[in-house]
């Protein structure tokens, strides 16, 4: 009896404990952990939380950026750290990308990893440099057709990647070189300088140079054509009906942070979503805000995991 006492005793006392744990977090500062290099979408969404949720914390919110291997070096590092809501990842689709394209990326995505919120999402957009002279997709493609060209991403498994190839090499049946970079921005920086053609990005990061003109918008991977940029045409009205792609951000904590914790990191960005100067600080960079709860979430990692296994397999994509 004294034994089945304490059992019920202890239960009680982890119980009632549970609800102090989420109101006092966070009572230090908080690491994001980004899995790519500075300027890409990833960064862009980890800065916006961390300066609205420092604000909501009063606590100072660290980004650390942590390339390598398409997002699994950083990945990786959280899924291994201390689960206690302090090292938190902002990753984005790749890590549902690379459970298929990858034997062994470093953790394993459904016993390692909570996803405790599904932030923004925003389609891949398709640039060119000025060393490529296209002004669209088809002339893109048509140049494509003469010669060996290449195009930059933010890395091997990256739905841009992902998209490009399906695009180019079953769809369009078109041979161009996929040149690996390790984020958007050097992506970017690469059909700049002419390394490559042109890229394949999520779209905010590449807004800011298509707007100044120093890039060339061939297509967006939405279904309708993006308000950040309705100069640029979709791949549907490109002639390839019912292309549909998309780049989301969301924030995952090892598997076996208290429930309670990332409850309250999810109603947290819940409210941010709510809030209308944050809606529009998504908008002006070119993305929509998703939202929703642990188990909506949930079902939807499955869901694309699913989907960009099926990618894989039909592209052959392969780890950088």
């Amino acid at each position: 009896m004294k034994t089945i006492c304490s059992a019920i005793f202890s239960v009680l006392v982890c119980l009632s404990s549970t609800p102090s744990i989420a109101q006092t977090y966070p009572d230090k500062p908080v690491r994001f952990i980004v899995p790519y290099a500075p300027g890409g979408p990833t960064d862009i969404i980890a800065r916006l939380l961390g300066q609205k949720l420092s604000e909501t914390w009063k606590q100072a919110v660290v980004i650390e950026n942590r390339p390598g291997a398409s997002g699994n070096v950083g990945t990786a590092q959280v899924a291994r750290s201390a689960p206690d809501g302090y090292t938190v990842l902002i990753n984005t689709s790749s890590v549902a990308v690379n459970t298929s394209l990858y034997l062994n990326p470093g953790y394993n995505l459904e016993r390692d990893l909570l996803g405790v919120a599904n932030v923004a999402s925003s389609p891949n957009v398709i640039v060119a440099g000025s060393s490529l002279g296209a002004k669209n997709l088809k002339e893109a493609l048509d140049k494509a057709k003469t010669g060996l060209l290449n195009y930059g991403s933010p890395g091997a498994g990256t739905t841009p990647n992902l998209s490009a190839e399906y695009l180019f090499k079953v769809l369009a049946k078109v041979d161009v070189t996929h040149v690996p970079y390790k984020g958007a921005g050097p992506a970017l920086n690469g059909a700049l300088t002419g390394e490559v053609q042109f890229a394949s990005v999520a779209m905010p990061a590449a807004v800011p140079l298509l707007k100044s003109g120093r890039l060339q918008g061939l297509a967006v991977t939405s279904a309708r054509r993006s308000l950040a940029l309705p100069d640029v045409a979709t791949v549907a009205e490109s002639g390839f009906p019912d292309f549909e792609d998309y780049t989301w951000v969301g924030v995952f904590v090892p598997a076996a942070t208290p429930i309670a914790i990332a409850t309250r990191i999810n109603a947290d960005i819940e409210s941010l979503l709510a809030q209308a100067d944050f809606r529009a600080r998504l908008a002006n960079v070119g993305f929509e805000p998703s939202g929703g709860s642990l188990d909506n979430f949930a079902r939807y990692i499955k869901a694309e995991s699913s989907k960009w296994a099926k990618v894989v397999r039909e592209t052959g994509t392969k780890p950088e």
